[in-house]
C-alpha cells in the first residue's frame, strides 16, 4: 500500500489517490493507494471535486481520515505533499515529498494545474514502481 499525505486530506492527497488507483489498475502493478492528512478536516474542498469530475473521477463520497502511524505501517510507501514536519515518522518507511501548491480556495484554471501536475507525478510514481518491480 501507498499513502499519499497532506496537511488536510482534503485536496493534494485525495487527487493522488484517485489518479495512482486508476492508473494502477490499468498497469497492473497490484498496489493500491491510501490518503490521510495530518490535521484532517470534515470534507474535500469543493474546487478538488469539480476538477476531478471534469476528468471521470468522482471524489464526491471521499471523506478526509486521519494519518496515523498504525496506519502508515502498513504501507511500503509514504508520499508527503506539504505536511513536513508534521508528517509522522515511521522506521523503515520510504518518504518521498512533492512539493505541490495546495488546491484550497485557488480558481478553477489553477486547481487544473494542480491536478495535472499531480497526475504526472502519479504516472511517474507507477512507471518507477513497475520498473522495480521488473528488476
Amino acid at each position: 500500500m501507498i499513502i499519499f499525505a497532506c496537511v488536510h486530506n482534503a485536496g493534494r492527497s485525495q487527487i493522488a489517490k484517485a489518479f495512482f488507483n486508476s492508473l494502477a489498475v490499468n498497469d497492473n502493478l497490484n498496489m493500491v493507494a491510501q490518503s490521510a492528512g495530518t490535521n484532517p478536516v470534515a470534507k474535500i474542498h469543493p474546487e478538488v471535486i469539480i476538477v476531478m469530475q471534469e476528468i471521470g473521477l468522482d471524489l464526491i463520497n471521499e471523506q478526509p481520515q486521519l494519518l496515523t502511524p498504525q496506519l502508515a505501517i502498513s504501507a511500503s510507501l509514504l508520499v508527503t505533499m506539504g505536511c513536513n514536519e508534521k508528517c509522522p515518522y515511521i522506521p523503515g518507511l520510504k518518504i518521498i515529498d512533492w512539493n505541490i501548491e495546495d488546491p484550497k480556495g485557488k480558481s478553477i484554471i489553477e486547481v487544473r494545474k494542480i491536478r495535472d501536475e499531480i497526475k504526472s507525478k502519479v504516472a511517474d510514481l507507477i512507471l518507477e514502481l513497475k520498473e522495480k518491480r521488473n528488476r
